[in-house]
C-alpha cells in the first residue's frame, strides 16, 4: 500500500516523474506482449514440426525422444500463454494487487504457474538426456523398456512432480509473495520468513540445479559413446552411419537445450538460494539483479523451440550446402584469378623467349640440325 502511495505522490509532485513511470510501464507491457507473442508462435511452429516427425518415426527409437520433446514444447507453449496473460492482466490493473486480489488467490495461482512452468522444462530436459543416454549406450534395454506407453507415463509423472513442487507452498499454507516489481509472484525471498519458506525456495532451486547437472552428465556420456562408435569399424557401414546420424542430431539438440537452460535458468536458481539464505532487504541492487535474472529465465521458453526448428538434419544440410556453395564460388573465383595470372605470366615468358636472339656456337660439337644450318653459312 505504501508503494502505491509513494508512487502516486511522486506523480502529483512532478509531472516528469509520472511521465517517466508511465513510459516504463508502457515499455514493460509492450515487451511482455512481444515476448508472449513470439513465444507462442515459436512453440506452435516447433510443435508442428515435432508432431510431423513423430508420425514419421513412430516405429523407430527416435519416437521416444520426439514424444518427450513435444511435451517440453507444449509445456513452454502453455507457460507463455498462461503466464503472459496473467502478466498482461496485472499491468492492465495498474499492479494494484490490493484492489483486484484482496484474498491473494490470483497471486497464489500466478506463483504456482511460475514455479510449474519454470521447473517442469528443466525436469523434462533431464529426462530427455537420460532417454538418449540409454538409447545410445543400452539400445536393447531402450527398445524393450522405453516404449511409447512408458514414455507417456514418464511424461505424466514429470508433470505431476513439477505440479507437486509448485503446490507445496499452498499445501503448507505459505502463500506466494508479490515481488518488488509488483508484476509477478514467486516464493518468499524477502521480508519476514520462517524455515518453511526458506526450505521451499531452496527445494525449488536445488531440484532445478540437479536437473541441469543430470542433463550435463548424461549428455557427456552420450557424446563420448557416439564418439567411440564413430572411430570403430562396423561391418554394416551404411546402417551404422544412418543410426549415428540420427543420434548425432538428437544429441546436438540436447546439448543446445542444456546450454540454453544453464544460461537462462542457472542465474535465477542460484539467486534463489542466495536470497533464501541471506536477506538482502529492499536495496536497489538486489531488485535490479532479480529483475535481470527473471527476464533471462523467460528467454528459455522462447529459445527452446528454435532448437528443434533450426537444429534439424534437413536445415543443417541446407545451411551446409549454402556455405559450401559460397566457399566454392569464392575458391573458384580465386582459382580463376590465379589461373589467369599464371596464363598471362606464361604468355609473357614465351614472348620473351621468342624475342630473345639465339646464340649459335660455331666451334662444335654440333647437333645434326646445327650441322646442316652451319653448312649453309658463308
Amino acid at each position: 500500500m505504501s508503494y502505491n502511495g509513494s508512487a502516486n505522490a511522486g506523480c502529483l509532485v512532478s509531472t516528469d516523474v509520472c511521465n517517466g513511470s508511465c513510459t516504463k510501464r508502457e515499455v514493460s507491457v509492450t515487451s511482455t506482449a512481444i515476448s508472449m507473442t513470439v513465444g507462442i508462435v515459436s512453440n506452435t511452429l516447433a510443435l508442428f514440426i515435432l508432431i510431423k516427425a513423430y508420425h514419421r518415426f513412430r516405429f523407430k527409437s527416435k519416437a521416444a525422444f520426439l514424444l518427450l520433446a513435444s511435451g517440453l514444447v507444449l509445456t513452454d507453449f502453455l507457460g507463455h500463454l498462461i503466464n503472459g496473460s496473467l502478466a498482461l492482466y496485472v499491468y492492465a490493473s495498474q499492479k494494484a494487487w490490493e484492489t483486484f486480489d484482496p484474498h491473494k488467490s490470483l497471486c497464489d495461482f500466478f506463483g504456482v504457474c511460475m514455479a510449474f512452468f519454470g521447473l517442469t522444462p528443466l525436469l523434462l530436459g533431464s529426462l530427455m538426456a537420460v532417454e538418449r543416454c540409454i538409447g545410445v549406450t543400452r539400445p536393447l534395454f531402450h527398445t524393450t523398456a522405453l516404449g511409447s506407453h512408458h514414455v507417456k507415463s514418464l511424461l505424466g509423472l514429470t508433470w505431476l512432480l513439477g505440479l507437486l513442487v509448485a503446490l507445496l507452498p499452498i499445501l503448507f499454507q505459505r502463500s506466494y509473495q508479490v515481488q518488488r516489481s509488483r508484476s509477478w509472484c514467486f516464493f518468499r525471498l524477502q521480508g519476514p520468513r520462517d524455515w518453511v519458506d526458506v526450505l521451499l525456495s531452496i527445494m525449488f532451486s536445488v531440484l532445478g540445479l540437479l536437473a541441469l547437472l543430470l542433463s550435463l552428465v548424461c549428455n557427456t556420456m552420450t557424446f563420448l559413446a557416439l564418439l567411440r562408435s564413430r572411430v570403430q569399424l562396423d561391418r554394416d557401414y551404411n546402417r551404422h552411419c544412418r543410426n549415428t546420424s540420427h543420434h548425432s542430431e538428437m544429441v546436438c539438440q540436447l546439448l543446445a537445450i542444456m546450454l540454453v537452460s544453464c544460461v537462462c535458468w542457472g542465474p535465477i536458481l542460484i539467486t534463489g538460494i542466495v536470497f533464501s539464505i541471506q536477506d538482502h532487504g529492499e536495496d536497489q541492487a538486489s531488485y535490479t539483479h532479480m529483475l535481470l535474472v527473471v527476464r533471462m529465465a523467460t528467454w528459455n521458453q522462447i529459445l527452446d523451440p528454435w532448437v528443434y526448428i533450426l537444429l534439424r538434419k534437413a536445415v543443417l544440410r541446407r545451411l551446409f550446402l549454402v556455405a559450401l556453395r559460397l566457399c566454392s564460388s569464392h575458391f573458384k573465383c580465386k582459382l580463376q584469378w590465379q589461373g589467369s595470372t599464371l596464363e598471362s605470366s606464361t604468355i609473357e615468358a614465351r614472348s620473351s623467349v621468342i624475342s630473345k636472339p639465339d646464340l649459335i656456337c660455331l666451334d662444335g660439337p654440333f647437333l645434326p640440325d646445327t650441322l646442316i644450318q652451319s653448312a649453309h653459312l658463308p
